[in-house]
């Protein structure tokens, strides 16, 4: 439940937007521009992420070679910013392989990501 008198969320946390994004690691770079561009001010990265998709399963970290594994970047915005990353990463997956995924969160620390 949201308090709308004061915007805040269950147990007093802030409700923002998080967006999570799995690419190669070669668009890595391009993924980090967009997110400068659209005021992101900080974000996490995890290398070597493994699964299995519609191109078939992939393994985790390759002995010297970052480009050919996948990376998992996440980052929160304020919910009045996430749309304007949405579409600039919507964008980008026009011309490069990747997948998002955009969910609520509830987050203790609003100021981090104003």
């Amino acid at each position: 439940m949201t308090d709308t008198t004061s915007g805040t969320g269950r147990h007093g946390l802030s409700p923002m937007t998080k967006i999570e994004v799995v690419v190669r690691g070669e668009d890595v770079p391009a993924v980090e521009e967009v997110f400068g561009a659209t005021g992101v001010r900080g974000f996490t990265g995890v290398t070597g992420v493994s699964g299995l998709g519609h191109d078939g399963y992939h393994q985790g970290r390759l002995l010297f070679n970052d480009q050919a594994v996948l990376t998992l970047l996440l980052t929160v915005v304020p919910d009045e910013r996430a749309d304007t990353l949405i579409d600039a990463l919507r964008a980008l997956f026009e011309e490069r392989s990747g997948v998002m995924f955009v969910s609520g969160v509830g987050v203790s620390r609003p100021e981090y990501f104003r």
